[in-house]
């Protein structure tokens, strides 16, 4: 099978491109590499791609492409590229957002429109629910996001089932909820953690610790993504999670059984845009793509601490990583 694979270089597409290339697929892989974090990440994350037969490299943003050049031939798609960043979203920054997460969605449909494609699959986020009232949240659930990168995430969301309803195009779009793993990108909270523990450093908490999150170990994303090429009903809408939340406050104390050190924190003011809660109601997801999450949280932090501990070089001699009591 020929397939596209938007945000290749990334966390999640890297590792659904791998996977595909292992079934016997031959892959495109497309990213502009923003500057949103460091490319020298993104540039590791390809080096096993560029490595294997069947995999087609492309550096160049959707929306200059000539897309329906590109996509000819092309049996699937995968959409994942998108500028992240709840915080960074507001202001001028949200002509980003606009652009690489709104016009280049509808770019990529409009192009997608005329082809017997088997699936279009669309990334979407848990930040398109907000302040939902729903607890955990259902694909039914109302839709209020919190920040104007949920807006943009739900806009593309919309243009993926106008584009099905319209033109016919099989669209899927999975709702991933937090996710984390090995290859987390650094702005990311798990990410941050861990280094901060790594390096001897106090972990900033924004707000008073009480928020709730559904997090989603990576290979268990890259599975979902998987099923709904094969079982997705075009037209729907999945949650993807990990089935369970868990309270940031009480997560400091898996964070110090897996690394073996003590956790400091420090607290800062709740910022713009982060969301009270997350918890996704999974069970639409079960039924009809067989998603079964199968990695535990303490497991996969395991993974992400030996990650965080490769690609960082240790403390300084004579620093004692993690000095102090937890507060």
């Amino acid at each position: 099978m020929n397939v596209i694979v938007t945000g290749a270089a990334g966390f999640i597409g890297s590792r659904l491109s791998l996977r595909l290339l292992e079934a016997g697929c031959r892959v495109t892989g497309i990213d502009c590499l923003t500057d949103f974090y460091d490319e020298r990440i993104k540039r590791r994350n390809l080096e096993p791609l560029l490595a294997r037969r069947g995999f087609r490299w492309l550096q160049a943003d959707l929306n200059e492409l000539p897309l329906r050049r590109v996509l000819r031939g092309a049996e699937a798609v995968y959409h994942l590229a998108a500028q992240a960043g709840v915080r960074d979203s507001w202001g001028g920054q949200f002509d980003v957002y606009i652009r690489q997460n709104i016009r280049a969605t509808q770019r990529l449909l409009e192009a997608a429109k005329d082809l017997p494609l088997r699936r279009f699959v669309y990334a979407s986020s848990s930040s398109v629910y907000g302040l939902t009232p729903d607890m955990p949240f259902r694909e039914t659930s109302p839709l209020h996001p919190l920040s104007p990168y949920g807006v943009s995430k739900l806009a593309a969301e919309d243009l993926a089932f106008l584009y099905f309803q319209c033109f016919g195009v099989p669209t899927v779009s999975l709702r991933f909820f937090t996710v984390y793993g090995p290859g987390q990108r650094p702005d990311m909270a798990f990410h941050k953690f861990l280094k901060a523990v790594h390096e001897g450093r106090p972990i900033t908490v924004y707000g008073d610790g009480k928020q709730t999150r559904d997090f989603t170990y990576v290979d268990d994303i890259v599975a979902a993504n998987l099923a709904a090429l094969e079982r997705g009903r075009p037209g729907q809408v999945y949650n993807v999670g990990g089935g369970h939340r868990e309270r940031l406050d009480r997560l400091f104390r898996v964070l110090e059984s897996v690394c073996g050190r003590p956790v400091r924190l420090r607290h800062g003011p709740a910022q713009k845009g982060d969301a009270p809660h997350t918890s996704a109601d999974i069970g639409k997801a079960r039924r009809e793509l067989g998603f079964v999450p199968r990695t535990g949280l303490a497991d996969g932090l395991a993974a992400e601490w030996d990650y965080i501990r490769t690609i960082y070089p240790a403390p300084a001699a004579g620093r004692k990583p993690g000095k102090g009591k937890a507060s």
